[in-house]
């Protein structure tokens, strides 16, 4: 059993996205908002896009916005998000309150902090839908003002970023400015920026990068910037970070011709479906007499104190640039068996996506395997949402297999939902 969907963040090409699936259509819609109590009800297949739009309304936003707009809040809950308030607010999951699922075995229940239903509601954090999906959550929500006041901190070396990182989580601040958002930016290992942002009622001018600018040459330019609310929360999706470039509507005209409604994560997304289901990429480098290429799409949780270390490995030994950086930390003492992050760490979110060409003699998964190997030696944690290259062994070391095969064998014990091992590493 699957989801029908008609969108995905997925970058595992293979089985899901032809596969037949349930329809689940109508549970993408809101539900509900209490302005009075910050709180939202919403169906699992609304899109962040959608309720953003809805809560912005009334001076409200989620506590964790992730960053492309046709993510799902159960999307985010059962596979993890993480954006710029990650650092004050943790993960999109903390802030869910309750959760109407329908399980496995095909009962629908309701997963809250302290009812019969607890154990589902810690293991369904990076579970992908093998436990079951979600109807609705609730969720809080918090004020936001007019605009986000923006300014981009340039650093020389990956330890001078790493302790800024950590001074901010001590402070809630950098050089006097209020950290509301923070995120990252390294070109290379000597050009590197954090770029913190707070919530402000005027803004002297703010910019949009929805037409001819692009927001990540943006960082590099004016030490200052603002932007509405509105389109802060989007500033990463108009061109899906920086991965627009591969097909050229980063190029003036190109980007002219472009029309801006498909100036959208989503559609980049299915370009990129679309070649991976034809061997677009391969011909295309056969044809050149190029070298095979890898793809090396992950987002990996790194310790803070370790961050700098990862950086120096990334730059020399897969090279791909530029690199996102986004710190988190849970929101309190609560633990998520299934990405089993430490309570009180400050942890650095390093985002990589694209490809690179593969050494002589070497095969696809060279660079993700050395990636594995790197995160696991530094003590973080790789999201899944990607290729991934564990062995079952070593996979079910490091996401609780015990806690997991209890969770399945109590919500899904005949097995109608894939195991988290085939879908994720297998692919099925």
């Amino acid at each position: 059993m699957r989801l029908a969907k008609r969108t995905s963040n997925l970058f595992r090409f293979t089985g899901g996205d032809r596969a037949a699936g349930l329809d689940v259509s109508e549970f993408g819609q809101v539900l509900r908002i209490d302005p009075a109590a910050r709180s939202a009800v919403v169906g699992g297949m609304t899109t962040y896009e959608h309720l953003a739009a809805e809560t912005l309304r009334q001076g409200l936003m989620p506590l964790v916005v992730p960053q492309l707009k046709t993510i799902t809040l159960g999307g985010a809950v059962t596979g993890l998000g993480i954006e710029s308030t990650s650092l004050r607010n943790g993960m999109p999951h903390e802030s869910v309150t309750e959760m109407e699922i329908l399980t496995g075995d095909g009962r629908v229940i309701t997963a809250a902090p302290g009812n019969e239903h607890e154990a589902l509601y810690r293991g369904f954090p990076n579970s992908y839908g093998t436990l079951g999906y979600t109807l609705s959550l609730t969720i809080e929500l918090e004020p936001v003002a007019p605009y986000v006041h923006l300014r981009h901190f340039r650093f020389e070396t990956p330890e001078d970023c790493m302790d800024a990182v950590a001074q901010v989580a001590r402070d809630g601040s950098l050089r006097g400015h209020q950290a509301d958002f923070v995120d990252g930016t390294m070109f290379s290992l000597d050009e590197m920026y954090l770029t913190v942002g707070s919530f402000s009622d005027v803004a002297p001018w703010h910019s949009d990068y929805t037409r001819d600018r692009i927001y990540y040459q943006s960082i590099r330019g004016p030490k200052e910037d603002f932007l509405t609310v509105s389109d802060y929360l989007w500033r990463w999706d108009t061109d899906w970070f920086w991965c627009s470039r591969a097909f050229g509507v980063q190029r003036p005209v190109i980007r002219r011709l472009w029309p801006r409604r498909y100036r959208r994560s989503d559609v980049y997304r299915r370009v990129v479906a679309f070649y991976q289901r034809h061997g677009v990429g391969t011909a295309m480098s056969s044809v050149r007499r190029q070298p095979p290429r890898e793809a090396v799409i992950q987002d990996v949780e790194i310790p803070v104190e370790q961050g700098a270390e990862f950086l120096r490995f990334f730059a020399g030994r897969v090279g791909m640039s530029p690199v996102w950086m986004c710190p988190l930390r849970l929101r309190g003492d609560r633990t998520w068996p299934l990405y089993p992050l430490r309570p009180g760490q400050v942890y650095v979110n390093f985002g990589f996506w694209g490809t690179v060409p593969l050494p002589p003699g070497m095969t696809d998964g060279h660079y993700n395997r050395l990636v594995e190997g790197e995160v696991t030696a530094l003590g973080g944690c790789k999201g899944l949402y990607s290729t991934s290259f564990y062995s079952e062994e070593e996979f079910w070391e490091r996401y609780n297999g015990e806690e997991y095969a209890r969770l399945k064998q109590e919500y899904d014990g005949e097995g109608r939902l894939a195991n988290l091992y085939d879908k994720c590493v297998r692919a099925r």
